[in-house]
């Protein structure tokens, strides 16, 4: 199995999705193998991706609370290397349908691990909350990424957010890392956008991001496509943005892989 990464932050509107999408997409486009897992009852990944979620058969709900086959729920997209299991506006009920479940905290863990090997990352986008869904995506994970937008009250909310991981860490999954913060929706003409830039690089230093997410029309406009910004318009700031952040995190896990003794099982 290959790494899993979820894509995490309680705050809406800070880039989960886009994030899961575009980077999918470049890591595809770097000849990685990936898979979605959309773990938002909102379904946008999957809506993103081109999918209609009112006709897919099974999707990630089915995995999770009637134990359906996740390699059956698995669709292929319209970017080579690039598949994903859906959501839809079912899985806003798998909370409740999960509470009373052995284990309810490694359901989507047991789920992964049925998925024969091949993938290079698992990219989890996991739903505006703390819930027991975005519980469940942590306690699966190798690591997480947390997008962190340059608008006012960026940090706001973090804080619970960590706490969230350092229990994890402390009870469910100990060895979930955090892969870095992501900042998006930058814009340099803001003075604003370059105060929280600063701020969260004093904040969190080394684990953020090198790359930045730049406020991009295109990346917006792309998901009403069904299409990732790399399809969509290639040459766009934000696919090129997204190009350097897999490219980015390529060389930080394969360099880990290389620092633990494991060169020959480099991604």
């Amino acid at each position: 199995m290959g790494k899993i990464i979820s894509i995490a932050n309680q705050k809406g509107g800070v880039g989960k999705t886009t994030t899961a999408i575009n980077l999918a997409a470049s890591l595809a486009a770097l000849e990685k193998r990936v898979l979605i897992v959309d773990a938002d009852p909102q379904a946008n990944a999957s809506s993103g991706l081109g999918i209609d979620v009112r006709k897919v058969g099974s999707t990630i709900y089915d995995c999770l609370v009637d134990g359906a086959d996740p390699v059956q729920a698995i669709i292929s997209c319209n970017i080579d290397n690039l598949d994903i299991i859906p959501s839809n506006i079912d899985l806003v009920g798998a909370e409740i349908e999960m509470i009373n479940m052995e284990k309810r905290e490694s359901v989507l863990k047991e789920m992964l691990k049925k998925i024969p090997g091949g993938y290079d990352y698992m990219l989890i986008d996991c739903s505006p909350s703390l819930g027991l869904l975005t519980v469940n995506a942590l306690t699966a994970s190798d690591s997480v990424i947390v997008p962190v937008q340059c608008e006012y009250f960026a940090l706001e909310g973090l804080g619970k957010l960590l706490n969230t991981i350092k229990i994890i860490q402390n009870n469910l999954n100990t060895d979930l890392q955090i892969e870095g913060f992501l900042l998006t929706m930058y814009d340099s003409r803001l003075r604003l956008s370059n105060q929280v830039v600063d701020e969260v690089r004093k904040h969190f230093q080394q684990m953020v991001f090198e790359t930045i997410i730049q406020r991009n029309i295109k990346l917006s406009e792309a998901p009403s496509f069904g299409q990732p910004a790399l399809l969509y318009d290639a040459e766009s700031r934000g696919a090129v943005n997204y190009l350097n952040l897999a490219r980015e995190l390529i060389e930080k896990v394969e360099k880990v892989v290389i620092d633990s003794g494991g060169a020959e099982s480099k991604n």
